[in-house]
């Protein structure tokens, strides 16, 4: 049954109002990234790169598929964090890995091994916000446990979301977890708006300077 014109008007318009989101939502990705890759990366990571091969041999970034908007498959970039080893993508980190380094548990723990995440940003594989990516392993899993995964591959994933500004990071350690940052994932997907990006990424920015609770 075909729409009537009112609300065929209002659908229109909605769509139009989300593709002046997304465009400007680029143009956003694209300078706030390049900003922090020519401020902040330029002398940062190699600072970096000093401490992880001062402390355990190998390769300074970690490259890790991971599953993208419309499920496609992108390189994440990331700081390494652990030692090299053959389960990396098979095996997700617990708090006490042991196969995590001693400055690869400081990285984490300040986030900073996310930095090289702006590069994914700039390419245009990721957003500055939107649902956090998962190795291809977990996703295979938590699309089986979970129906409605796969809204999550409506949007390009972020460097941050809804999800971990409501204090929903670090290790996926049981079915409550996982269902919980799917449901706020879901609710950023049905919600998106540029005030919400601006909302996300202030929390984001207090949350590593400050002890504040999530709102």
């Amino acid at each position: 049954m075909p729409f009537g014109g009112a609300t065929a008007s209002f659908l229109a318009a909605f769509d139009l109002n989300r593709m002046r989101y997304f465009f400007f939502k680029r143009v956003f990705d694209l300078l706030f990234s390049a900003v922090v890759i020519v401020g902040v990366l330029s002398w940062v990571l190699p600072l970096l790169a000093v401490l992880i091969r001062l402390d355990t041999p190998g390769s300074v970034f970690f490259l890790q598929k991971r599953v993208g908007k419309g499920g496609r498959l992108f390189t994440c970039i990331k700081m390494r964090s652990m030692i090299i080893n053959p389960q990396a993508d098979e095996l997700p980190a617990s708090w006490d890995d042991k196969r995590i380094t001693r400055v690869g548990r400081w990285l984490r723990r300040t986030h900073l091994d996310e930095l090289p995440q702006f590069v994914n940003v700039f390419l245009g594989s990721m957003s500055l916000v939107g649902p956090r990516p998962y190795m291809l392993a977990d996703s295979q899993v938590f699309s089986r446990m979970a129906p409605d995964y796969v809204v999550r591959y409506h949007v390009k994933p972020g460097i941050t979301g809804m999800a971990q500004v409501k204090g929903l990071h670090g290790p996926l350690i049981d079915r409550s977890i996982i269902n919980s940052r799917l449901h706020w994932d879901i609710f950023y997907i049905r919600h998106v708006c540029f005030l919400l990006d601006i909302r996300i990424i202030r929390q984001s920015i207090l949350q590593l300077f400050t002890q504040q609770r999530p709102v």
